[in-house]
């Protein structure tokens, strides 16, 4: 049976407890939790950590009820090999010696037949513990596997963000509870990033803060807005652009401050000359008295927090509106105060040692980059997505869900279907990836081993210690590696051979934070820099100390910057020298006026918990959002088959018919699996994998569609 047991031995039969990890998701989180231990050995309540200052005590739903994803009855226990066709679902069992075996003379031969760079491990943030999570990368390295270029989720919002700041790191966002505005802009924290709401409607119980915010759609979070922004998608840098106007136009601006901390505020004063309100709301939708409004409200409140998320980045504009957003709060100053400025995430401030860990010491950069989102493009031939060379014919796949998360899903398919392509996928669900595997091994889930966590929405350092015991058959990540490694004659390379407790110490102890004995007893570090560093009052992070109104589209400085071998992606020469709205987007047209975005949905994080029943029930059934005049106008009701398409692909889904997102904006909440659709196809048939400039990304909420009622 799945039952989970208490690692210490007071955690008896006749007693329980409550002990403290973190929740390990894709989320900025990293939220601290409290689990309850029952009597009987098993996970039972999981609620927030009061005492962690930013968590409060508060977590979404979903996690709440870990309980029913750990104790799922269909959870994979035992490894599997394929019996039948891919994804024919007819499997048998097999021990964990012959399953590691097979994969690792799979891995032989593909190299022996194609070189070293036919072996593509290909992870993500499933688990966001780096111990479980990053140890794929030291097997890679040492094998000199293709490289993994991650680019589905961050790359648009950090390059924007840090384009102008020159780092990673931002305001406390527990300051939020200290401002007197705070603008949540395109993010929906109602659904996927709680703890936001938590200090926003404090500041708004306490100093009667207002809340905006900005979004495509009238989304959860909307609801519980002071001030409501509904822009048409990919519009964003055009309302940034008005407000800079206003605020230069009506004396807003902090001249003194940009004169001090900005590399070219009268440069950026002409350029935003045209770009009046009237301009914006031909471009956004919006009115001009809301953009007048809204730009009203932070230039006149110092206090003004910018939570910038990741969702308005999502668009092949996505950078540039991320940049854009960003540079209002230099234009009005806010970084100067207790509860201003703009935050996106603190990713830089953590200093984990993860050298040992990964095993960059021996990284080749002539091995070739493979880019994530492009996955289908890879395994169907694709030579530019292949960069100019041989096939991938074998897969280790870690933590991720390709075959539904991601873009351009019947390329996907087509790539995993091939019969020259060896699988091997360690999972926790069979999921659709897992269905077209050839070897399936059962995985770990958080409460059963050691991690250790950051949380790049915050400021912490937390550990997630080992609660359970996990089912006999099951292993870790780290396990899995580290038997690989064994098999595949690199195991007294540095990194392997440590246990996670061993690899935690390693990150932590070389740069004087506590080890793994210490954070068991205090449970987390806090990272958060002197109000001075974060708030940029000692410069900027560029030579000068200057944020850059004028970034380096090509060349800038970004956390995930494309290696040298592929350079800047996408169009981004037509990229202005200063903020603006660039139309790189998929705009409507006479064939495709609409535009698509496939937003989260409450009760799922990508393809997780997508699989426990609460959450299904919950979310309901797979629909697309149309405005009623929309629908009006096609003939469509409530409820009706719709078919949606471009030139990916099409599908049929029911559609939801509400008011609350401009006319020709459709929406698609929730990452279902493809089977949950009416046709077997998911979503991301219609998404595209095609690099976002500068330096990747999957625009996967910037879609032109068409939308007919379904015949049928």
């Amino acid at each position: 049976m799945n039952v989970a047991t208490p690692i210490s031995s007071k955690n008896t039969a006749t007693a329980s407890a409550v002990r403290a990890t973190v929740c390990p998701h894709d989320c900025p989180s990293a939220c601290a939790l409290e689990v309850d231990l029952t009597a009987e050995g098993r996970v039972g309540r999981v609620r927030g950590a009061n005492a962690n200052s930013y968590t409060a005590g508060v977590i979404c739903a979903k996690v709440a009820r870990y309980a029913e994803r750990l104790y799922h009855p269909d959870r994979l226990l035992t490894p599997k090999r394929r019996k039948g066709a891919k994804g024919e679902g007819v499997w048998q069992e097999i021990s964990w010696e012959a399953a590691l075996d097979e994969i690792a003379n799979a891995f032989v031969k593909a190299e022996a037949a194609h070189g070293s760079e036919a072996i593509w491990p290909y992870f993500y943030a499933g688990t966001m513990g780096q111990v479980q999570r990053d140890s794929i990368e030291r097997l890679r390295h040492a094998k000199r596997y293709s490289g993994f270029f991650g680019s589905i989720c961050t790359n648009m919002a950090w390059t924007g963000y840090v384009l102008g700041t020159g780092a990673l790191r931002g305001p406390d966002p527990r300051e939020m509870a200290k401002s007197d505005c705070i603008v949540i802009w395109g993010t929906n924290p109602v659904a996927t990033q709680v703890n936001v709401m938590t200090h926003a409607v404090k500041a708004r119980k306490e100093r009667g803060a207002k809340i905006v915010v900005v979004d495509i759609y009238d989304s959860p979070t909307m609801k519980q807005a002071d001030i409501k922004v509904i822009l048409k998608p990919g519009t964003d840098a055009a309302l940034a652009c008005a407000i800079m106007h206003i605020a230069f136009r009506d004396g807003y601006a902090d001249r003194a401050y940009m004169d001090t901390f900005a590399d070219d505020p009268a440069g950026l004063e002409a350029h935003l000359k045209t770009r009046t309100p009237e301009w914006a709301s031909a471009i956004t939708g919006l009115p001009v008295e809301e953009i007048e409004t809204f730009a009203r409200l932070v230039g006149t409140t110092k206090k003004t927090f910018f939570r910038l998320g990741y969702g308005f980045t999502r668009q092949r504009n996505g950078t540039m509106s991320m940049h854009a957003a960003l540079s209002i709060a230099t234009v009005l100053g806010s970084w100067q105060y207790e509860g201003g400025g703009a935050f996106h995430n603190n990713g830089e401030i953590f200093r984990l040692d993860k050298r040992e860990l990964m095993g960059t010491g021996y990284l080749d950069p002539s091995i070739r980059m493979l880019d994530q989102s492009q996955i289908g493009r890879v395994l169907t031939g694709d030579p530019v997505a292949l960069r100019q060379g041989g096939p991938v014919t074998a897969l280790l796949i870690q933590n991720t869900n390709p075959m539904n998360i991601a873009p351009e899903q019947r390329l996907v398919r087509q790539g995993f279907a091939r019969s020259d392509l060896f699988v091997a996928v360690h999972e926790q669900f069979m999921t659709e990836t897992a269905d077209m595997a050839d070897i399936v091994l059962p995985a770990t889930m958080f409460v059963e081993h050691d991690d250790l966590y950051r949380a790049g929405g915050q400021n912490h350092i937390l550990l997630g210690p080992k609660l359970v015991e996990p089912p006999e058959t099951v292993r870790t990540n780290l396990f899995v590696i580290e038997e690989l490694a064994k098999r595949l004659g690199v195991a007294h390379y540095p990194g392997f051979g440590l246990s996670e407790r061993e690899h935690i110490d390693r990150m932590l102890l070389p740069n004087g934070l506590p080890g793994y004995d210490q954070l068991s007893v205090d449970k987390w570090i806090d990272c958060q820099p002197a109000f001075e560093d974060a708030h940029y009052l000692n410069g900027f992070g560029y030579p000068d100390g200057k944020f850059r109104f004028r970034p380096d589209w090509s060349n800038g400085p970004s956390p995930n910057k494309t290696p040298e071998s592929i350079g800047p992606l996408g169009p981004h020469a037509e990229f202005p020298v200063f903020p603006d709205q660039v139309d790189v987007i998929e705009l409507a047209d006479a064939e495709h006026p609409f535009r698509l975005a496939t937003s989260p949905a409450r009760n799922f994080l990508n393809s997780t918990f997508a699989e426990t029943k609460t959450s299904r029930e919950k979310e309901g059934r797979p629909e697309v959002m149309i405005h009623p005049d929309d629908a009006q106008a096609l003939g469509i009701v409530d409820g009706a088959v719709v078919r949606i398409g471009n030139r990916r692909g099409a599908l049929r889904i029911h559609a939801k018919i509400m008011p609350g997102a401009r006319r020709g904006v459709l929406i698609a909440e929730g990452l279902w699996p493809n089977k949950a659709h009416l046709d077997g196809e998911g979503i991301n048939v219609l998404t595209g994998a095609d690099p976002v400039a500068p330096y990747g990304g999957a625009a996967v909420h910037d879609n032109r569609v068409w939308l007919t009622k379904d015949e049928a």
